[in-house]
């Protein structure tokens, strides 16, 4: 890949992060101090940054407990931080989740609770419904992972085979005011979705849930199938009144990374078309689309003529059927270069935003015009790796894989298509 070309790519990637920082976004949606105490709560890849932020900016005291993945822990004083297990949850989440519930015991009317909710809530915050163990949560999470469902249908599922999603934190806090501060990593940035909603009330039922199940094939353990379809496992609705007193703020979203992309590509002399940021859909599918696109803007001029980059955010999904390491951007990021087929002038790069593309400590990868010639050299046919799953090998081989580390923020997926 030309270095120019490379280097563009990867500002574009790094403003789009930059955006989305908690020490950028959370000063500017502070609440008013209570009368009471303010309790911290948090969970996701980005909380524990949000609650550096949120003590930094802080004008009095506060205390309480935020959960993050293993390596996304920053130090704070006042706010326990605990670290625990992501994709597939584990005891140290299942343990936070209870100290949680313990936290938010006894507050008043005039306590506040300061909720500050990202990406990837849902793994690290795993607290089953009553007949559900901790090796069943593991094992439908993994199914859910594997199916190709959407995160929408994922989180409906685990909304209602826990005991602290779909509203039932927030209730917990009643009669406590509730502010939540979320950084989206879902498409449409609809806050049920976000970390699967404990703080939020949920208009999904179980009979949506258990639909879901069925229409994956998803083998459920007793105790869960009983949960759905006896629908004890209904969780908080909307008009609930113990919800009364939650007020809701999204501090950072999928388009606000865009844009922030888009400004780079601008200062370059390169037009940014953003195609969307909430593109779901199977990753490989999606790529063959945007390989079109690419590929008519390269020919014609349209939507943009030369140089311009497509940018897209969202989350596309990966049905698993190979045995490889990957994850949705560079499946996506392989797909779409084995539709382009080598076409000139056409490089892209996909990464997960949080630095953890899979389950893989990487975020994703660079693709170049002659990536798939340098995979046939290397003895790595293009289709295989796809066909395996394996993408994460195919771009590591290759020396394409991009390698942030911890970004401490989280809104998704992020994609560029430079055409030039």
């Amino acid at each position: 890949m030309d270095a120019g070309h490379r280097e563009l790519l990867a500002r574009m990637f790094e403003a789009a992060v930059d955006a989305a920082q908690p020490a950028r976004r959370i000063p500017l949606y502070l609440p008013e101090a209570p009368t009471g105490r303010t309790v911290v709560i948090g969970f996701g890849k980005a909380s524990a940054a949000m609650a550096q932020a949120l003590e930094r900016a802080w004008p009095g005291p506060l205390s309480g407990l935020v959960v993050t993945r293993y390596g996304y822990a920053v130090p704070c004083e006042r706010i326990r931080i605990v670290e625990a297990a992501h994709p597939v949850p584990d005891a140290a989440g299942l343990q936070a989740a209870r100290q949680m519930l313990e936290t938010v015991q006894g507050l008043g009317p005039d306590d506040l609770v300061i909720c500050l909710v990202s990406g990837g809530g849902s793994a690290l915050l795993p607290l089953p419904g009553a007949g559900i163990a901790l090796e069943d949560k593991q094992a439908i999470n993994r199914a859910l992972l594997a199916c190709g469902a959407s995160i929408t249908e994922m989180n409906c599922v685990r909304r209602h085979l826990s005991r602290i999603k779909g509203g039932r934190l927030a209730a917990a806090c009643h009669p406590a005011r509730v502010v939540n501060l979320l950084i989206s990593d879902v498409p449409g940035d609809d806050p049920v979705d976000i970390a699967s909603g404990p703080t939020v009330g949920d208009p999904s039922t179980c009979a949506d849930a258990l639909a879901i199940v069925r229409r994956y094939g998803i083998a459920l353990p007793p105790g869960a199938l009983a949960l759905l379809e006896s629908g004890l496992g209904e969780s908080v609705k909307p008009d609930d009144p113990r919800l009364a007193r939650v007020t809701t703020h999204l501090i950072a979203s999928p388009q606000m990374a865009l844009e922030a992309a888009a400004q780079v590509a601008r200062a370059a002399g390169v037009t940014p078309v953003i195609l969307g940021d909430s593109i779901e859909g199977e990753a490989r599918e999606v790529a063959k689309v945007m390989a079109g696109i690419a590929l008519q803007a390269r020919r014609h001029g349209q939507p943009a003529g030369a140089p311009c980059v497509l940018l897209s955010g969202g989350e596309t999904t990966v049905t698993l059927r190979g045995g490889g390491r990957g994850g949705r951007n560079v499946e996506f990021l392989l797909a779409l270069g084995i539709a382009l087929n080598g076409a000139p002038g056409i490089h892209a790069v996909a990464a997960d935003t949080d630095g953890v593309d899979g389950a893989e400590e990487v975020a994703g990868a660079y693709l170049s015009p002659d990536t798939l010639a340098r995979a046939w050299a290397a003895g790595m046919p293009p289709r295989d790796s796809l066909d395996d799953n394996d993408a994460h090998t195919f771009f590591g081989r290759l020396g394409d894989a991009l390698v942030t580390g911890p970004t401490l923020t989280n809104v998704n997926d992020f994609r560029a298509i430079l055409v030039t």
